[in-house]
């Protein structure tokens, strides 16, 4: 294996190489599919909306009955019936008539135009008018006035304005947003078709690492990596399992690898990918497995594996040919064990791999433009990825100086073992290989860490 380093766009190509999404299919409720990207379209089994109706409470009206209403010559129509929401009309709408109707209620037949009730005047079995403009509700009255003229189609929303029966209305690949839960559910879809989710086996390392909230002794430190990976593995679209805490023994650590390969997609360990007397992962990966063991410029996070072992016979022959075994391979990934390190390579090189499984069109964060507000150091050589926060307005947008540019600081701490700053960071700011150091007011790219 070469000890070059490698730039994180040659690691990124080398774990994304022959990954496809995942084949398997699942038809779910819409609502059950948030977050998810759509397998196949979604087309409407019905239109939207379904029949013409109300956009307002009002009168359901013939237009040429009201063409000469005006506020000092208003015309009277009788009223014989109304349209509830949910039910028929009472009846149909002849000459000299109107029937009340109620906002997303059925246009009767025979109306072509809805008068608001704020225009309208309703009149007693006495002729006596009550208050203009009032509510469409109470008793039906007998009668109304109209004083000002509505044109064919006022306040109506026509059958199929807004999709028309068997159009799709959604394309594959497209995120399952609520608002496509609206829409799909909308137009009659009780079911919408996704790819299963990426399996992905996570377990933590060391001999020194306890589980939270157990007793630490002299010399334990409590598993940050598990849980977290866990989380990240929920945020990027896959199901994790738990494969828990091994030490630093081999036999160990390749027993629970052969379990995650049984069960998963993509096995992550945290911890013992170095080159350090006690890192086994390397040697429990290559007795599974094929590995390559790379050192990426990337700051923090420079010790990283990879490689693959043969996935479960049952599942399909991969097509990308890779002989590591008969069925499709299982991704392994070896994450350095300081837990900001860890984080950082899962958001380079493992969470694209889990979002192309699962059929995901955009692979990585969205990325911006920002204004370093405080000096930045780095090692020459490695890109970094230094954990900031946006400064926001009161609204909570993020601010920007004249040129558009995000005005980011420092979260805090830099230094791989410093949690506090990774969970108070909303983006990471990249720092190129060549620079050992950033001023004040250098322009940086901005990696979003809460922007999808």
């Amino acid at each position: 294996m070469s000890d070059r380093l490698l730039s994180v766009e040659e690691a990124q190509a080398m774990v994304l190489e022959g990954v496809e999404p995942l084949t398997q299919l699942e038809r779910l409720a819409p609502e059950g599919a948030l977050g998810r990207p759509l397998a196949a379209a979604i087309s409407a089994s019905t239109a939207l909306p379904p029949w013409d109706n109300s956009a307002m409470d009002g009168y359901a009206v013939r237009a040429t009955d009201v063409r000469a209403a005006s506020g000092a010559d208003a015309v009277r129509l009788t009223v014989v019936g109304e349209s509830r929401a949910g039910s028929p009309p009472d009846g149909r709408v002849l000459p000299g008539t109107a029937i009340r109707i109620a906002t997303g209620a059925p246009m009767p037949d025979g109306a072509d135009a809805v008068v608001p009730v704020e225009l309208t005047t309703p009149l007693d079995a006495s002729s006596e008018p009550g208050a203009r403009g009032r509510d469409a509700t109470g008793p039906l009255p007998t009668a109304c006035l109209v004083h000002e003229a509505v044109t064919s189609g006022n306040a109506v929303r026509v059958r199929g304005s807004d999709v028309e029966a068997g159009t799709v209305v959604v394309e594959p690949g497209s995120t399952v947003t609520p608002a496509v839960v609206a829409l799909a559910s909308g137009c009659g879809a009780d079911a919408v078709t996704v790819r299963r989710q990426p399996v992905v086996a996570v377990l933590a390392t060391g001999d020194e690492v306890r589980a939270p909230g157990s007793e630490l002794g002299p010399a334990g430190i409590p598993d940050a990596n598990g849980p977290g990976l866990r989380a990240l593995v929920r945020e990027a679209g896959g199901v994790p399992i738990e494969l828990g805490i091994a030490p630093d023994d081999q036999a160990e650590v390749e027993r629970r690898l052969r379990r995650g390969v049984a069960e998963a997609d993509l096995v992550v360990v945290s911890g013992g990918v170095s080159v350090g007397p006690y890192d086994v992962v390397r040697l429990a990966f290559e007795a599974i497995g094929r590995i390559d063991l790379w050192r990426v410029a990337v700051q923090p996070g420079k010790p990283f594996a990879f490689g693959r072992a043969a996935g479960p016979a049952h599942l399909p022959v991969s097509s990308s040919g890779n002989d590591a075994g008969a069925g499709v391979p299982v991704l392994l990934f070896g994450l350095p064990g300081n837990p900001v390190s860890s984080f950082v390579t899962f958001e380079l090189f493992v969470r694209p791999v889990i979002r192309r499984l699962a059929g995901h069109s955009r692979l990585h964060r969205a990325s911006d433009r920002a204004v370093l507000l405080e000096p930045v150091s780095k090692s020459r050589g490695r890109r970094g990825f230094q954990r900031v926060t946006a400064l926001r307005g009161a609204d909570g947008a993020p601010e920007r100086d004249e040129l558009g540019r995000v005005r980011v600081r420092l979260a805090g701490g830099q230094g791989s073992h410093v949690l506090s700053a990774l969970a108070a960071a909303d983006a990471l700011a990249v720092i190129p290989e060549p620079l050992d150091s950033v001023p004040v007011g250098a322009e940086v790219e901005l990696r979003w860490l809460d922007h999808g």
